[in-house]
């Protein structure tokens, strides 16, 4: 009885910690943030005027600069997630594949060569995409140069604004899901794959059959994960664009902090921030359950 209750002392003691930054850094925060959001709450003010939904409804009105501003931000965003997921999702199982089929010895190495980008920081992507997107003096406009093309303003016009953040993205994150991928098919039973070759299954045959029902759980993760990072979206477009042209790059994170920061009304902001999560959590649970249907029907 005594071991009992000591081992379940241990096990909470090691839960603790990560309940207390919880608390602290997660839940707090979000209550506190879903207060501000039913005040009229400026950053430097004294009072804070409780207009309950008012906030909210700012946002889907029309009439008012709060919409155009909340919906520009949210548009960006949504049109961030649809570019990069698929490349995210699709990338990281085929950098997977590619290495899974390569020699014992060269595994290691690649692994190491695709993920190694996902350590660094943010703004240091930011900084090396820059260098090699620069209009003027960048890499990529260089080299354009020597085959007599004429030099592409990357990060000041558009699509290609859209298209260097995707890119500095996908290559920046895409050995994470390549890393969850390989963890995947290592555990897909060498058995299926034999029984298919005895039944005279080509190698596509083989990935669509055996591969994909096999690590579907997988992709659903790196699809929910892979939308929520991309809606989450921040240090990319503002370290390399400053959500240029015009506005045409401004991600609702950027929105969101300029109202907090700059506009000083944390109460919109907040408001913001708590739509945007329950935008995510939406999505994520339809992700959950289209999954669970196709999964059902296939049954």
């Amino acid at each position: 009885m005594q071991e009992t209750k000591f081992s379940k002392f241990t096990s909470l003691l090691f839960v603790l910690p990560y309940l207390v930054v919880f608390v602290a850094f997660m839940l707090i925060p979000l209550i506190f943030g879903a207060y501000i959001s039913f005040h009229d709450w400026d950053l430097l003010g004294s009072t804070h005027k409780f207009v309950g939904f008012g906030n909210y409804a700012k946002l889907f009105d029309p009439s008012t600069y709060f919409y155009s501003v909340f919906m520009n931000g949210l548009w960006n965003t949504i049109k961030f997630v649809i570019f990069s997921v698929p490349l995210l999702v699709v990338g990281g199982l085929l950098l997977a594949l590619l290495v899974q089929h390569l020699p014992d010895r060269f595994k290691g190495i690649f692994r190491t060569i695709f993920f190694i980008s996902y350590a660094i920081s943010v703004s240091v992507i930011a900084v090396l995409w820059l260098w090699l997107l620069d209009t003027n003096s960048g890499l990529f406009n260089h080299l354009l140069a020597k085959v007599g093309a004429a030099p592409v303003q990357w990060l000041t016009s558009m699509p290609y604004a859209w298209i260097s953040i995707v890119a500095a993205t996908v290559w920046w994150t895409v050995g994470f899901n390549m890393i969850i991928y390989i963890n995947a098919l290592n555990e897909v039973p060498d058995e299926l794959y034999e029984a298919g070759s005895v039944d005279g299954a080509t190698p596509w045959q083989k990935f669509w059959s055996i591969t994909l029902p096999s690590i579907r759980p997988v992709m659903v993760f790196t699809i929910v994960t892979s939308t929520i990072a991309s809606f989450n979206i921040y240090g990319q477009p503002y370290l390399m664009t400053r959500g240029g042209p015009g506005t045409s790059t401004k991600v609702l994170l950027m929105e969101i902090v300029d109202q907090a920061f700059v506009q000083r009304q944390l109460g919109i902001a907040s408001a913001m921030a708590i739509v945007m999560a329950l935008i995510m959590i939406v999505i994520s649970v339809i992700q959950f359950r289209l999954t669970r249907s196709n999964e059902g029907n296939e049954a």
